[in-house]
């Protein structure tokens, strides 16, 4: 059963993180932003002028009292300690920014909007260092951990993207629609009316994992591997789109959230967490196989399928409305999921514990 956080809000909450201390943040329409403490009371709230809605916020990973927000084309830099009007403005996008990302040296935020723009803005210079581009709106953007010059990225043109802060081109990319084949799986045929519109990835705590979710109700999982990044595996437990995807930390735990109103927690780690530790052995191990997960070309041939078969989630929420977003964050010694929705307030759920 849920615990619900109230009174944070008077609209829908769009996005939620959590900082390492515990500290919880929320945006809604209308600019409205909270902070929350453990016991889910508002500890601070703040509308951003002027009232857009706040889509993205991103703690620094450096300090931990420091919170980017964005709202509209906006960037707000805000001190959580005292929260009045942000400390300092980016305004480097010129639409709607739909994702924040800040690398662990807190050296580049990256900001990714509704015109496939992805701006990384060098927070120590306060200006644009580099301009990255889907050619339609990009939904999610993460730096990897351990890998402060590194990012990934996903959007509604279906592309996944590898990028290096050093190129304005990406390195490698994948697009969803070329994983699979009619033939490859009889349902593919209604992909047409329900194509794999990327909408959010989380990169796991090695750096080399990452998860995306996507428009047909998918997850697909994927591994970096130098320069390029293979597709290891993929699953349904959605009836509709994934909304979220979220890594739980120093696991290969991943929690999905989904327009169907469900939550899942799934544990991928038997198809990832044992070849991570020897990339090459799965490499060579993988190529040994048919039908292989490589592409040469630029195009993704089809994954085992049985990869569907293996992966059942750990645990199921049937949370009920459409999640807008997910976090997660550990509140009085275990962790919890929390999730934003239609509604104004938070949800909160206990998860097992690793």
């Amino acid at each position: 059963m849920a615990v619900k956080w109230t009174g944070g809000h008077s609209s829908s909450v769009l996005c939620l993180n959590a900082s390492r201390e515990g500290l919880v943040a929320s945006g809604a329409e209308r600019g409205e932003l909270t902070l929350w403490g453990g016991e889910g009371v508002a500890a601070g709230q703040l509308r951003l002028p002027p009232a857009d809605d706040v889509t993205s916020l991103a703690f620094s990973p450096r300090c931990p009292s420091r919170l980017y927000a964005s709202h509209g084309e906006t960037i707000g830099v805000l001190d959580v300690r005292r929260l009045t009007e942000p400390v300092e403005r980016f305004r480097v996008n010129e639409e709607e920014i739909n994702c924040l990302s800040v690398n662990e040296t807190d050296g580049f935020l990256a900001a990714a909007d509704d015109s496939g723009a992805i701006k990384i803005v060098d927070l120590e210079n306060k200006k644009v260092s580099r301009s990255l581009r889907h050619s339609n709106i990009c939904s999610s953007v993460v730096f990897r951990p351990q890998r402060p010059q590194s990012l990934v990225s996903c959007g509604l043109d279906m592309q996944v993207m590898l990028w290096n802060l050093q190129k304005a081109r990406p390195l490698w990319t994948t697009n969803l629609q070329e994983c699979e084949t009619e033939e490859d799986n009889p349902q593919s045929a209604g992909q047409l009316f329900n194509p794999p519109l990327a909408h959010s990835l989380s990169v796991a705590s090695c750096g080399n994992i990452f998860g995306c979710g996507a428009q047909d109700g998918k997850v697909r999982i994927f591994r970096v591997t130098g320069v390029k990044f293979e597709h290891e595996l993929e699953f349904t437990g959605h009836s509709l789109g994934v909304s979220q995807v979220l890594f739980m930390p120093e696991t290969y735990w991943l929690l999905t959230g989904g327009n169907d109103g469900k939550v899942f927690l799934w544990d991928v780690s038997s198809g990832v967490g044992k070849q991570q530790k020897s990339p090459a052995k799965s490499l060579h191990r993988r190529k040994a196989q048919a039908p292989a997960s490589t592409r040469k070309d630029g195009k993704l041939n089809k994954v085992a399928s049985n990869d569907h078969a293996r992966i059942l989630p750990k645990l199921s929420i049937e949370h009920g409305e459409k999640v807008n977003w997910i976090t997660c964050a550990e509140i009085k010694g275990s962790r919890r999921v929390l999730v934003a929705d239609q509604s104004s307030s938070i949800s909160v759920y206990p998860l097992p514990e690793s």
